[in-house]
């Protein structure tokens, strides 16, 4: 089932129903004790609404953090080696792909994250900019990955590969994410064949396209929610990106106007285009 916030209530659909929920407050839900069983109680409950008006989606966050981590696939690892070679910084990046402790980092708060159908941004000084399309995890209070959405982390390549701590700077800005439509709540792990698809249209046309599986995400979701957890508390829980298998070519950067489509099977399309 799927969890969509509205510019007017929280819905659940299920098998193609949506129902509305009582429950005005997504943290109320991300902390609730057995939030799958409660959604699944509430299609017996509640009258069905005939649709859901792609107009009024929001971004499926109220005060949740956004953390994310890096260099969790090979093709990140090759890609951050090499924009970073005349920086003298390529071996971190090999470094952290093989090492026990993940690369994570803070990313956003609510209110620098675009929803479905919003424009996300570009730093105005940047020259290399790029979509990262993500595995999103929504993590309780208690650090039990509980659902799943999409995830668009933003970043400036040209300003982390000048030196690796500008990091921040490349990568939290206003509008740098996007998560939705809707989170899938789910008792069990995203199968390893999942596929995350990438399509960036400009002009009408097919700019790039991709496609990349879970089976070739290096780290385990448990794993990095565990470091993620260690000696911090998430009163209303966080999400956690999981890091990205799908690189423009070098010769790519994003442009205002371009469309970005990133899907994931079993959690629909995030679409955003660029302000």
């Amino acid at each position: 089932m799927i969890l969509y916030r509205t510019t007017e209530r929280l819905l659940v659909e299920q098998n193609g129903t949506y129902y509305p929920i009582a429950e005005t407050s997504l943290d109320v839900l991300v902390a609730h004790d057995d939030l799958h069983g409660y959604l699944s109680s509430i299609p017996s409950s509640k009258t069905p609404i005939v649709q859901i008006e792609p107009a009024k989606l929001e971004a499926p966050i109220e005060h949740q953090e956004v953390w994310a981590a890096g260099v969790t696939y090979f093709r990140s690892r090759s890609a951050r080696i090499e924009e970073s070679k005349d920086a003298g910084g390529g071996d971190f990046y090999d470094r952290v792909y093989s090492a026990e402790r993940p690369e994570l980092f803070f990313k956003a708060v609510a209110h620098k994250v675009a929803g479905p159908n919003s424009k996300v941004r570009i730093r105005r000084d940047a020259t290399w900019s790029v979509p990262e399309p993500e595995l999103a995890l929504l993590v309780n209070p208690r650090g039990q990955i509980i659902g799943y959405t999409i995830g668009n982390d933003m970043s400036s390549r040209d300003i982390e590969g000048t030196n690796p701590l500008y990091l921040p700077q490349a990568k939290v800005y206003d509008r740098s994410c996007a998560l939705g439509p809707g989170i899938l709540i789910q008792p069990h792990p995203m199968p390893a064949t999942t596929q995350i698809q990438m399509m960036i249209l400009r002009a009408g046309g097919t700019e790039f396209s991709a496609a990349v599986t879970l089976t070739e995400l290096k780290r385990d979701p448990p794993t990095l929610v565990e470091y993620l957890f260690r000696d911090q508390t998430f009163p209303h829980g966080c999400f956690l990106l999981t890091g990205t298998g799908i690189v423009p070519p070098d010769s790519f950067t994003l442009q205002s106007g371009d469309e970005i489509q990133i899907s994931i099977d079993g959690l629909g399309t995030l679409v955003n285009d660029v302000a």
